[in-house]
């Protein structure tokens, strides 16, 4: 794809990226919102940006702004609150999930995509949880504290690990069915 050149594929391909982005806008206000936190269409997103956009700045940026409008407007509807202590460990974990992306998904195949859904779960988990640290009184800022938060976030992260499965077939599933789609000069771009 030329830089100077519109093409239609990325429009084609944010309407995708928005129609799965909004069950996790969704989610916070269903009677459930326990049983499904987690079960969201983003780490999906970032595998997506990772393995079809060439541009860094729509590989990283479509993920990310996905992801701060979306907790902009959460925070705003649900009075979760945005800034909770080290938010920033999130954005951080998603970064490096669309680098993992990047390097794993450089041809796009069953197995990669497995790999790299795992890969990015693990990310996540790791992470994304350092930021409980910052909450006072919820962990002991130690290693024995930060082990206690991620085996309380195994819930948590396996219904990231199935959001980001059934999200992830259906973006990519998009992209097998409709290869034309793509923004990649070839398969191994």
């Amino acid at each position: 794809m030329s830089g100077s050149k519109f093409n239609p594929s990325t429009i084609i391909l944010l309407a995708v990226v928005v129609l799965v982005s909004i069950f996790r806008i969704a989610a916070p206000h269903s009677d459930n919102f326990k049983e499904i936190a987690n079960f969201s269409a983003v780490g999906a997103i970032a595998l997506f940006g990772g393995a079809y956009f060439n541009n860094n700045l729509k590989a990283y940026g479509f993920p990310l702004l996905v992801l701060l409008l979306s907790d902009i407007f959460i925070a705003q509807t649900s009075g979760f609150g945005f800034f909770y202590g080290g938010w920033y460990w999130t954005y951080i974990a998603f970064v490096m999930m669309v680098f993992a992306s990047k390097q794993l998904l450089k041809k796009v195949n069953t197995q990669n995509l497995v790999l790299s859904t795992i890969v990015i779960t693990l990310i996540h988990w790791v992470v994304s949880d350092i930021s409980a640290m910052y909450v006072p009184g919820l962990y002991p800022t130690t290693l024995a504290g930060f082990g206690a938060c991620l085996i309380a976030a195994i819930p948590f992260e396996l219904k990231f690990l199935y959001g980001t499965l059934v999200y992830g077939s259906v973006m990519f599933g998009v992209m097998a069915l409709y290869p034309s789609l793509s923004l990649k000069k070839s398969v191994n771009a």
